[in-house]
Order: structure tokens, then sequence, then C-alpha cells
């Protein structure tokens, strides 16, 4: 189904961190909020923000983030690909880094099944993080939908051709899991038990803007970031435009390529694909929501490009 576009308007707070593009959060019970940034860095971020402290580095870029079932962060390093960090010892394990024999280019967003299966996404097998403005420029289609399971170290591929392959949610009675493509603007389902098991259909389309994370809330909905709203000039490249022409647009100066606008902007759904919430909130002092985690009435922000995180009441 589509998503309607009248957000509500909500008031927006925000908690610097000691480094660039803060780009998940992942908030555990005790309220205590984590965080990676393009350093490297792993930060454990107190509810108020006054209590900040680094709990581990991943020598990469780490993307999206979540719990595994021994307690230790599952973290989708972009350039070293699956790692399980301890966040008491900083002691860091490789869990995958390659598909049939290739280095992963772009691990970016997962989910955690109950016993410990891990669906996620690599966003592109030809362009890494810092050039994901050139896989949607390009349309290059080739991003993926994995699956590692249980003490498996080669991850099985279930979905490819994706635009931009982003974030990774499951349903609560894990009888599938969604999976963002940021290109065409949609959410996808793959469905993991029943008749449909193994089969892929949609689940919302047209969407408002540009998909990036997503997550299951303790509220049990499925919450969408949306990192700009549509761009026409991204639109007219994908749909219109000869491969010249777009070939030529990736050559171009960053500054005349199309460019996420300011925004911050959210969204849930239930697991019908019906919309529940859609926010929004003043992005002039910070903005390209990319992670999100509701937390108890309270939802939290990662951005690809602030040097801190925010949040909003639901």
């Amino acid at each position: 189904m589509s998503a309607p576009r009248t957000p509500t308007r909500s008031a927006l707070t925000v908690i610097p961190v000691p480094g660039p593009g803060a780009e998940d959060v992942l908030v555990a019970e005790d309220g205590t909020v984590y965080t990676g940034t393009a350093d490297g860095s792993i930060f454990a971020v107190s509810m108020d923000g006054d209590s900040i402290t680094r709990v581990a580095n991943t020598g990469g870029r780490p993307l999206g983030l979540e719990w595994l079932p021994d307690g230790r962060l599952l973290v989708c390093d972009a350039h070293r690909g699956l790692l399980a960090v301890d966040v008491t010892t900083g002691d860091i394990e490789v869990l995958a880094n390659s598909v049939v024999g290739r280095r992963m280019r772009f691990c970016n967003n997962a989910a955690v099944l109950r016993d410990g299966t891990i669906y996620f996404s690599d966003s592109s097998t030809r362009w890494g993080v810092e050039d994901w403005k050139l896989d949607l420029i390009e349309d290059a289609r080739t991003g993926r939908l994995l699956r590692l399971q249980p003490g498996a170290t080669e991850p099985e591929v279930l979905l490819t051709g994706l635009c931009f392959a982003n974030g990774v949610a499951a349903l609560p009675d894990e009888s599938a899991v969604i999976v963002a493509e940021t290109g065409t603007r949609r959410l996808r389902t793959f469905w993991l038990t029943g008749e449909s098991a193994g089969s892929e259909e949609t689940f919302v389309k047209d969407l408002p803007g540009h998909p990036d994370n997503i997550a299951r809330g303790s509220d049990g909905l499925i919450w969408v970031t949306y990192a700009s709203p549509t761009d026409p000039a991204l639109t007219f490249l994908q749909t219109r435009a000869a491969a010249w022409m777009r070939r030529a647009v990736m050559r171009l100066p960053e500054r005349l390529k199309p460019t996420p606008q300011r925004t911050v902007r959210v969204a849930a759904y239930d697991a019908a694909g019906v919309l529940v919430h859609d926010l929004d909130a003043d992005a002039s002092a910070w903005h390209m929501a990319t992670g999100v985690r509701e937390h108890h009435g309270r939802v939290w922000l990662g951005s690809l490009v602030e040097p801190a995180i925010a949040w909003l009441e639901r």
C-alpha cells in the first residue's frame, strides 16, 4: 500500500557525541543508547546525554546496530562486515565479511531473530559507503538481502537486484523480514514461514521520502527513517535518463550532484503495512535521520552526517 503524506510536527532534542556521523541507534533495557560514528567508535550514551563512553572501535565504519542473543552488540560495519562487539571489554569478533568468496563492500543494517539468525543488507556490490550517492545515481541495483545462520560463517543470498538495500527489520511474530530499498522508495517483505516462505512482495510503496534504516520498536511497530524527501533530480535519472547521462552526472563535482534535502521525518507501520505514526521535526539544527529506535514512547534517531543523536516523543 502507499503511504499518506501528512506528518505530525514534534519537538526534537539533540545530544552531541564526540564523533561525526552517528548513523544508527540502539537502546538497551536500562535506557543506554548505543551509536557508531565515522571514525569507527562505538559510544554508550546515557538517556540524558550527561554520560558518553567509548566502548569500542571497530577500525571500520559502523552502521546498523542490533543485540545478539548472547548480549553482544552486532555491528554492520560497512568496511569490515558483520561484527560482534563485547561492550564491556571492547573485544571484536568478525562473524562474516564475504559472500560466495567475495568481500562485502557495503554491509549496512540487520535484524536478529530470537534464535540468533541474522538477516542483513549489503547495499551495493559496486560502491562502498563513501560513494553511496553514486550507487543511487547509477541506479546500479546490486543490493542484497542476506542471512547468516547461528554458527555459520558464510551468509546465504536471499534477494538480489535491490535498489540500494538498506534497513532490515523482523515482524513481531518473525514470519517475515522487511527490507528497505532506498532508491525505489519502498519496503519489501521476505517471508520466512507459511505457504509464502522464501517469496517476497511489497510491504509499502510510494513512500514520501527515501527510506534508510528501519527497526522494530518496543511497541512492535516497524519504524522507518526518511533520509531525504523525494528527490526529483534523482527520480529523473533513475526513470528517464539514458545511461550516458547518469555516467556524466556521476562525474560532476559533488555540489552539482543530487543532494539529500534537510529533513527529520520518521514513520511507523503495523505488521499489515498500515501507517500508525508519521512524525517530523524542525531540521535547521540537525538533519538526515538514518537510524531509528522506538523505546517505550521515545523515538531515538541517528544521522549519517551529524555528530549527534536526537530524540522525539512518539
